[in-house]
């Protein structure tokens, strides 16, 4: 994000190219029905674009949209929420620190921090492993940890996040995980900017004062530069890492 992209240099979304890249790639057949509307062929969209919008929206929800969207796909390399076909640099950079650090641990608790989703300033507990660990993160951080596979998390149950590594490279440890989402903006405006930013990646052509508008725009998306907001993350942030060192105490 040091260089205002939630992607990395291939356009891989690192939370969704942590997957068993050996098995079947996972299928988000309704990607392909939203990728022409989320990235039209201009920038703004045009009233016809909104308008397609608006009907996919009609006809299968306005829950379907941005989940078809932000599921994770493999298909199309310049699309949104692209997961790869290999693991990424980041992916394997990230399993040689686990295998050297932490491989033999037999407790690990793991948070990661994240903005863009659900109400201003609120820390959202999302719980983002397997479905027998969820009973111990809400014996750590709460009751308030929701899980995207039982459908009431502001985020969708996406493939391949970062944390599932820990499956991999530290078998014998009994671990605790979160997704600690911090809102911005509304969901729907978040969507719409990072559309406009894979746009502006497909449109080199873009004017000087459109690029640093898209990008601006893509920066307040998930960092809101004010005091009130920042204090919200800290206080929240401060919170869970006390209830993690009294998990790991008590574990």
């Amino acid at each position: 994000f040091s260089h205002l992209h939630r992607t990395n240099e291939d356009n891989i979304d690192l939370n969704r190219n942590h997957i068993d890249f050996d098995a079947p790639l996972p299928v988000n057949a309704e990607y392909a029905d939203v990728e022409p509307l989320v990235l039209p062929a201009t920038w703004p969209p045009t009233p016809a674009d909104e308008a397609a919008v608006a009907a996919y929206v009609a006809k299968h929800s306005m829950r379907a949209f941005p989940a078809a969207v932000t599921r994770g796909q493999y298909t199309s390399p310049e699309g949104l929420f692209y997961g790869g076909t290999a693991p990424s640099w980041s992916n394997r950079t990230i399993r040689k620190i686990l295998r050297k650090y932490a491989a033999s641990a037999t407790h690990l608790g793991w948070i990661d921090v994240h903005t863009g989703l659900g109400p201003y300033g609120h820390g959202e507990k999302i719980y983002p492993g397997r479905p027998g660990g969820l009973a111990r993160a809400r014996a750590w951080w709460g009751a308030d940890v929701f899980a995207p596979f039982e459908g009431n998390s502001a985020s969708p149950d996406v493939s391949g996040p970062v944390v599932s590594t820990v499956y991999d490279e530290c078998p014998g440890a009994d671990v605790a995980l979160m997704g600690l989402e911090f809102g911005t903006l509304p969901n729907m405006e978040v969507l719409r900017r990072l559309r406009a930013d894979h746009w502006l990646h497909r449109h080199p052509e873009a004017t000087p004062a459109q690029r640093r508008e898209i990008r601006q725009g893509l920066r307040e998306a998930f960092y809101c530069d004010e005091d009130t907001w920042k204090g919200m993350i800290v206080g929240q942030s401060r919170v869970v890492l006390l209830q993690t060192l009294q998990g790991l105490r008590a574990a």
